[in-house]
């Protein structure tokens, strides 16, 4: 059985796993339209306005789709390794030619593909909702890679979560600990002018910070930064977390 049969068969079965549990579906899918439909429709944003929202609208694209690549893969990835761990499934895993890193593998491309459907039906209810319009050209395609390299990084971090934690409700609790501060100090919804001056440059420790500029750079056509640069950043960081969230799967538990 080669890698490439092994990773699809785990992927496939985790695939099913995923689309058995329609709480789960619903939520992937509702939470992030939810925070659209608040900040976007109900909230909005108030340009030279002053505030949290000050921003066009345009400018809190990166944002939306931020919540949906940080949120669901640290929860999802975070639960399954402890759902494994409470359950002994890691000891038969050991016993069969799949490796911890293509188990991981597996689990993140499956959350790849949910959160990247679910990213693009935010996009477009994202430009429906709060009428805005976005620059469309051959940069456009780069939310792809800043979606997909974003979840693989935070399935990595769900990873580490999963095997520290020592159930699957401390795994939302550090998870929520975690994704919430995140998402509010990574360039996504507050900009860098309204935090402190001596805080901003802790805003470059944050890897979503990256994947958020990444998205602006593309959706906003003031964005201040290119994608290429913060896409080389996503990349290397995503690479090590993915390396740290595999030695962090248990071989036996």
């Amino acid at each position: 059985m080669t890698r490439r049969s092994r990773i699809y068969a785990e992927f496939t079965a985790a695939w099913h796993a995923f689309i058995r549990r329609r709480t789960a579906v619903f939520f992937t899918f509702f939470f992030p339209a939810i925070i659209v439909i608040i900040f976007g429709a109900l909230v909005q944003t108030q340009p030279t306005g002053g505030g949290l929202f000050a921003e066009p609208r345009a400018y809190y694209i990166a944002g939306y789709l931020s919540v949906v690549v940080l949120f669901t893969p640290l929860s999802r990835v975070g639960s399954t390794v402890a759902r494994y761990r409470s359950g002994s499934r890691f000891e038969k895993l050991a016993t069969t030619p799949l490796s911890r890193g293509e188990w991981l593998l597996a689990q993140s491309l499956v959350n790849v593909v949910v959160i990247g459907i679910a990213a693009g039906l935010l996009l477009i209810l994202s430009v429906f909702v709060t009428n805005t319009t976005l620059p469309l050209g051959l940069t456009t395609v780069f939310i792809l890679p800043f979606v997909a390299l974003g979840v693989i990084l935070f399935c990595g971090v769900g990873a580490i979560i999963g095997r520290i934690a020592d159930s699957q409700d401390g795994v939302i609790a550090a998870s929520n600990a975690i994704a919430l501060p995140l998402l509010f100090l990574s360039e996504t919804f507050v900009t860098p002018s309204l935090l402190p001056v001596w805080f901003r440059p802790a805003l470059n420790l944050s890897p979503l910070t990256y994947v958020a500029r990444g998205i602006r750079s593309v959706t906003y056509v003031d964005a201040t930064t290119t994608p290429l640069i913060n896409l080389g950043i996503v990349v290397v960081v995503s690479i090590i977390v993915f390396f740290a969230g595999t030695r962090a799967v248990p071989q036996t538990e």
